[in-house]
């Protein structure tokens, strides 16, 4: 997929990916990034100039936790889990999330109802 076609995500959408993504189990920051645009088909790019930065927001607010580790490349890499807290935040947002899609796609398809 060329450059153009990928999506650059927002703050809290990305917190919501990270949170998604680590539901499988824990993972290094490339790894969640990989994940993220794998699972989307290549339309997510997830910039590791934002990852990392909401990592660490994720982290202080008490939704992740992390340890050090040593990557498949023997490599030391930073690897994240889910808490509990942040289980439940991911419920909650989730829900938002899916409310504001449909609110969105009523607004740009106004004539369309839903099933």
């Amino acid at each position: 997929m060329a450059d153009q076609d990928r999506i650059q995500l927002l703050q809290g959408t990305l917190d919501l990916l990270v949170l998604q993504t680590l539901v499988f189990g824990e993972q290094h920051g490339h790894g969640i990034a990989t994940a993220i645009q794998r699972t989307s088909e290549d339309v997510l790019l997830v910039d590791h100039g934002s990852l990392y930065p909401a990592l660490q927001r994720l982290e202080r607010a008490g939704l992740i936790s992390s340890d050090w580790g040593t990557s498949d490349n023997n490599r030391r890499a930073r690897y994240y889990k889910l808490t509990r807290t942040g289980r439940a935040r991911l419920t909650a947002e989730t829900g938002k999330w899916e409310k504001m899609v449909r609110a969105v796609s009523r607004v740009l398809k106004p004539g369309k109802q839903e099933a």
